[in-house]
């Protein structure tokens, strides 16, 4: 399945994604109706036959109690594979975009974190998934956050204007991981970093599970090895580059495909990189100069290229 056209994997996703969405809206409309419980729950069936709610799942994840209840209604879809929020360290003032931002609900916690000196921009490429994001946000009246439609392989984000590039098992879903990852670099200003959750292969996976498409469009297929994704984020400019699978998430995956032992390839992994600032230097001192015209301390010293004269 992985060797189709990559068009056709992003409809295959796009469709599946856009069904999800609009589903929680039909049931949250139905609940509300019937006085049953919020969106994304199943808490109306048999107690413990029903599957985790949104807000279940994302305790298990490691959200805390207080971020599953300080977003808007149905922003929370339990569609993550971990907790970027707990390893992005975000700031106020910082700006962070959100890779496939769905209902947007890592949005709307980074909102919180970088406080009004701070944006948040959520990119996904699901109309309905936008629209739905669109309206949790209206519901809570904050300036500083927003929801754009397009591809994660190709932002409408500016050049070096993002500090923080957050996702929450979203990439694994791209058939081009090599153009998120160089949009990513792009946006990011220097020195930026990556907070990513996501799913990764630990084994070479079989080719009955590659061409499955309910597999793929359900996170699972589409996994890239470690070693593979390491070599990508180098190659494209990042540096502090770690990868650290967490054997805790076989669990939940056994949940998303019983019977398949999918837990046995695939892993939930958080991914941390960062973009290499620039390195600047006020005008050399005499004795700097001598140092910073050997071409190997050139840039340690003033910031120029090697070759560069030392203008100081």
């Amino acid at each position: 399945m992985l060797d189709q056209d990559k068009d056709a994997l992003r409809q295959a996703v796009r469709q599946n994604y856009g069904a999800i969405a609009t589903q929680a809206a039909q049931e949250a409309s139905a609940a509300r109706a019937s006085g049953c419980c919020g969106e994304g729950s199943s808490c109306c069936g048999p107690e413990g036959d029903a599957p985790l709610s949104p807000e279940q799942v994302s305790l298990v994840l490691g959200y805390t109690q207080d971020d599953v209840t300080s977003v808007p209604s149905g922003a929370n879809m339990g569609l993550g594979c971990g907790n970027p929020q707990a390893i992005a360290s975000l700031q106020p003032g910082e700006v962070v975009l959100d890779l496939g931002s769905g209902g947007g609900f890592d949005c709307f916690l980074a909102a919180r974190r970088v406080g009004d000196a701070g944006y948040v921009i959520g990119v996904d490429m699901t109309p309905e998934m936008v629209s739905k994001a669109r309206r949790n946000a209206e519901t809570t009246g904050q300036k500083n956050v927003e929801f754009r439609l397009g591809e994660i392989e190709k932002l409408p984000v500016a050049d070096g204007t993002v500090d923080v590039i957050l996702s929450n098992c979203v990439i694994n879903l791209s058939p081009d991981k090599r153009s998120v990852f160089e949009e990513a670099y792009r946006v990011l200003r220097d020195g930026g970093r990556l907070a990513i959750s996501d799913i990764v292969a630990t084994a070479a996976l079989p080719e009955a599970v590659k061409k499955d498409l309910a597999l793929y469009t359900g996170c699972m297929a589409g996994a890239s090895e470690i070693d593979v994704l390491e070599h990508m984020l180098r190659d494209v400019g990042f540096t502090d580059i770690a990868i650290m699978p967490r054997d805790e998430s076989r669990e939940l995956i056994r949940s998303w495909a019983p019977g398949r032992a999918l837990e046995d390839v695939v892993v939930s992994a958080t991914i941390q990189a960062r973009k290499a600032a620039v390195v600047t230097a006020s005008c050399c001192t005499p004795e700097e100069q001598a140092v910073c015209c050997e071409p190997a301390e050139k840039a340690a010293c003033c910031g120029t290229a090697v070759g560069e004269t030392c203008a100081c």
